[in-house]
């Protein structure tokens, strides 16, 4: 796969190897994200332990199927509890999943196989089982009462 996005023209690395996060472009920036979807699920915190607890259920404005925003450039003020990623705000964000690039990359770890960026395939995290795609509802559809009924064990 020969794509801008990938190579960096000093090393000949892959960018996301050469360069912090802070350093990207915003295409190298946004090309990092895998499409997985978990960062847009609901989350709730156990009072007693603190612990984040994913659901099942996704943010209004993403779809189900695809997993990806329906509307990225406005989402911070359609849904005004949106986390914005930045390489300022990753670090306090532990609830990001495991398997997250922009993590990965923060922690000097490599991306998976499964990822776009390295199989060439964004269809490659559905094949590979890791992302949301089609085993979440939408916000709208769930009731807030019944939440802790949609907790979630996602693989990381």
């Amino acid at each position: 796969m020969t794509d801008d996005r990938r190579m960096t023209d000093d090393t000949g690395l892959p960018y996301w190897k050469a360069k912090s996060l802070s350093q990207m472009t915003p295409g190298e920036w946004d090309a990092l994200c895998d499409g997985c979807g978990k960062c847009c699920l609901v989350k709730m915190e156990d009072e007693d332990t603190g612990a984040v607890l994913a659901t099942d259920v996704a943010c209004r404005l993403l779809d189900c199927d695809s997993c990806r925003c329906r509307d990225y450039p406005n989402r911070k003020a359609i849904v005004p509890d949106c986390v914005v990623l930045t390489p300022d705000t990753l670090s306090a964000l532990d609830w990001m999943p495991g398997t997250c690039a922009y993590r990965l990359v923060a922690e000097g770890r490599d991306l998976p196989w499964w990822h776009p960026l390295v199989s060439g395939d964004p269809a490659s995290v559905r094949r590979a089982g890791v992302g949301a795609h089609g085993r979440v509802v939408s916000e709208e559809t769930v009731d807030e009462d019944s939440l802790f009924d949609h907790v979630a064990a996602w693989p990381d």
